[in-house]
C-alpha cells in the first residue's frame, strides 16, 4: 500500500505550497534523488571527457535493465532514444512500403503516431484510420482491417484522449503474427502505470513507450521494445545501430547492423543525463516498492475518487468506469475544456485539456484532499 504523504517527503523540489499537480498522466514530479544526477553527469563529463561513454552506457544499460525488469523481455531487446518519433520513423524505415502500401491504425492515437501517418497518406501510403469507439471491439475492427498488403498495424493499449484500455490486444497481436504483419503497440499511457507483459503478447511485437509520463524518469527517455532476432533494416539509421564495427575499414558492402534486434533501431549522439536521471528514479521506485501492481491499486482509489466527484458535479465523463477498463486518468467533458484548465491552474492546480476533454491525472504522491480541493474549484468554475 502506497502512503501518498510519506511518499511526498521525497519530492519537496516539486510539491510547493499551495500547489496540486494533477499531470500524473504527463508530466509527474520528479523525486529529489533526480536533482544530484544533473551534477553526476556534468562530473563524469569533467573527469572522464571524451571517455565519459563508458559511463554513460552503463546508465543507459541500466535503463534497459529496468524497461526489461518492468515489461518483460530481454534488456538487450530495448532500443533507447530520446523521443518515440525518432523510433516511429526507424521503424516506418524499415517496412517494405515500395510493395506493401498499407497501413492501419487508431483516429484515436497520439499525435506521434497520428501526424506522420496523415503525412505518409499524402504521399501515397494507404492508411486506414479505425474510430476508437467502441473501445471493447477496437481490436478486433484493426485485425478486420489488415488487408493482403498490409505493411503494419500500430495502435495504443491505452487511449491518450480517454485513458481507455484497450482490450483484446493478445487477439490482435496473433492475428497479425499468423499474417506476418508486424505489431506496434504505443503503450506510452500503460508503462509503470499498469502492470504490463510483452510475453502475453508474444515475442514478434514492437513496444513502444517512454518514461517521460508514469516513471516519472523526466524526457529524453524513450524505448522501442524490439522482437528477438528482429532482421528488419532501417532505412533511417543512426552509426550507433551497428557501434561494435566502426573502426573497420569502410567497404561498399551493405550497411550493416548489430548483432542484437534492438541494434538495428538505435541512433546517434544524445544527452546522457537523461539516463542518468532515469537509473536514479528507478532506483528510487524499487527501494520504495513502487511496482505497477502498487501504482495500480493507488490509482483506481484515486481515480474513483475522482468519478465520484464528477457524479456529484454532473459531470459527461469519457473514462471507463470499470476499473479494467480505465487507465491512470480520468477525462471529463466541460464545455471549454482550455479555459476550465487555465482558471485551475491560475489557482494552483494543473490539470491540462484535449479538446473538449480536461484531464485529470493523480499520482502516487496525490492526496485524496488534493483531490477534493481541484473538484471543489472545478464545480465552482462551472457554476
Amino acid at each position: 500500500m502506497i502512503d501518498s504523504a510519506t511518499l511526498r517527503s521525497h519530492y519537496t523540489s516539486f510539491l510547493r505550497p499551495g500547489r496540486v499537480l494533477l499531470t500524473g498522466h504527463s508530466h509527474q514530479a520528479w523525486p529529489d534523488v533526480a536533482r544530484a544526477t544533473l551534477v553526476e553527469c556534468f562530473d563524469d563529463a569533467a573527469l572522464h571527457v571524451d571517455d565519459k561513454w563508458g559511463a554513460a552506457f552503463a546508465a543507459a544499460d541500466e535503463v534497459r535493465e529496468a524497461l526489461a525488469a518492468t515489461l518483460g523481455g530481454r534488456a538487450r531487446d530495448y532500443a533507447l532514444d530520446g523521443n518515440t518519433h525518432s523510433l516511429v520513423t526507424r521503424f516506418l524505415s524499415a517496412l517494405p512500403l515500395a510493395q506493401r502500401r498499407h497501413l492501419v491504425s487508431t483516429a484515436g492515437e497520439f499525435h506521434t503516431l497520428h501526424r506522420q501517418l496523415r503525412r505518409l497518406a499524402e504521399e501515397g501510403v494507404r492508411v486506414t484510420f479505425v474510430d476508437p469507439a467502441p473501445v471493447d471491439t477496437l481490436a478486433a475492427r484493426l485485425a478486420a482491417a489488415v488487408t493482403a498488403d498490409t505493411a503494419a498495424v500500430l495502435c495504443s493499449s491505452v487511449l491518450f484522449e480517454t485513458s481507455s484500455v484497450v482490450p483484446g490486444l493478445g487477439e490482435l497481436a496473433a492475428h497479425c503474427r499468423a499474417r506476418a504483419v508486424p505489431l506496434l503497440i504505443d503503450a506510452y499511457h500503460h508503462f509503470v502505470a499498469l502492470p504490463f507483459e510483452r510475453a502475453a503478447l508474444g515475442d514478434e511485437v514492437f513496444v513502444l513507450g517512454g518514461g517521460y509520463k508514469y516513471a516519472q524518469w523526466g524526457e529524453g527517455v524513450c524505448f522501442l521494445g524490439v522482437p528477438p532476432g528482429c532482421d528488419l533494416r532501417p532505412v533511417l539509421t543512426g552509426w550507433f545501430a551497428d557501434f561494435a564495427h566502426l573502426a573497420d575499414r569502410r567497404t561498399d558492402a551493405p550497411v550493416q547492423y548489430g548483432d542484437d534486434g534492438a541494434d538495428r533501431f538505435a541512433g546517434a549522439t544524445y544527452d546522457p543525463v537523461s539516463h542518468y536521471r532515469a537509473r536514479a528514479v528507478a532506483r528510487f521506485f524499487a527501494a520504495q516498492g513502487l511496482t505497477p501492481a502498487a501504482l495500480r491499486e493507488r490509482s483506481l482509489e484515486l481515480t474513483g475518487q475522482i468519478f465520484a466527484w464528477a457524479d456529484r458535479l454532473g459531470l459527461d465523463v469519457a473514462t471507463p468506469r470499470v476499473e479494467a477498463r480505465r487507465g491512470a486518468f480520468v477525462s471529463v467533458r466541460v464545455p471549454d475544456a482550455g479555459a476550465a484548465a487555465a482558471a485551475l491552474a491560475a489557482q494552483g492546480i494543473h490539470t491540462d485539456s484535449r479538446g473538449e476533454l480536461l484531464r485529470l491525472g493523480p499520482a502516487p504522491y496525490t492526496t485524496t484532499e488534493e483531490i477534493d480541493r481541484a473538484m471543489e474549484a472545478l464545480g465552482a468554475w462551472l457554476r
